[in-house]
């Protein structure tokens, strides 16, 4: 029985939150790595760091808001070297499809001297009901870049289950887990499903990437927009428009569709007004 905790950096996001959550079902101890955490971990204060890691066997890593941040490649670098001094045994470290940025932060995870798994995302369903899309949507509209681009859209309970199985079981060392979705979806077929889902229109409309950015801003502010305008700019190609089994490799089991994703959040309630 694992006795040492697991780090989870950036317990309170999307993904870290349901991982911690699973490995606490598990019965497995669980350190909540965040700035208000007990043992706090803050990424712009290297302070913190030593204490988050100290005695844990390993540790769940994302970078928040993106790993195309300026700087957070480097703080990625500095954290692993920190890790391998704290004598932590494994770094399952999140990325994103398709983003260079993503692959030189895995390429400082696998120079590190720790054991490790990656695990490269395809974009988030919960976007659309825990993120920054939420919005657009409860007002009947989906305003995305890209035109008609195809994405394998991925439901992140699959990812925090990756993440788990990176986290608790054997045969997962050194490995990339590239995920997504089992479909190859445009925005204007998600908005109908969505659509379906809560139980009224949902309108895809086609911004440019100006206007995204704008959006954008507004929610988050400018450096945050400008970043994740260079990654839409980036990723929304078609350079991300196939399938990988990166789920079914992790865990042994097919990725959730889009249509349960949407059915199980409009019940979750996650677009009622008062949510």
């Amino acid at each position: 029985m694992q006795t040492r905790p697991t780090l989870i950096i950036g317990a309170t996001g999307k993904t870290g939150s349901r991982v911690a959550n699973i490995l606490d079902q598990k019965g497995i101890p669980v350190r909540r790595g965040s700035r208000g955490a007990a043992i706090p971990f803050d990424w712009d204060n290297e302070e913190t760091w030593g204490p988050a890691l100290e005695g844990a066997v390993s540790a769940y890593v994302t970078y928040f808001p993106d790993i195309a941040i300026p700087g957070a490649v480097e703080k990625v670098e500095a954290l692993s070297a920190a890790a391998k001094s704290a004598g932590i045994e494994r770094l399952v470290l999140l990325t994103g499809r398709g983003e260079h940025h993503a692959r030189m932060g895995e390429e400082v995870v696998r120079a590190s001297g720790v054991d490790y798994t990656l695990v490269r995302s395809a974009w988030f369903a919960q976007n659309f009901s825990e993120g920054y899309l939420r919005d657009p949507i409860l007002g009947g509209v989906l305003p995305m870049p890209g035109g008609d681009v195809l994405e394998p859209i991925i439901d992140i309970d699959d990812i925090a289950d990756v993440a788990v199985a990176a986290l608790t079981e054997d045969g997962h060392s050194g490995e990339l887990y590239e995920v997504t979705g089992p479909r190859l979806m445009t925005f204007a077929q998600m908005a109908e499903e969505l659509g379906s889902a809560i139980g009224r229109p949902i309108q895809h409309i086609p911004i440019s990437f100006e206007d995204f950015r704008a959006g954008v801003a507004e929610a988050a502010g400018p450096d945050i927009a400008d970043v994740f305008e260079a990654i839409a700019r980036e990723t929304l190609d078609g350079r991300n428009a196939h399938l990988t089994d990166g789920v079914e490799r992790a865990t042994g089991r097919k990725p959730r569709d889009f249509l349960a994703f949407a059915a199980n959040a409009a019940k979750a309630g996650a677009w009622s007004s008062a949510a």
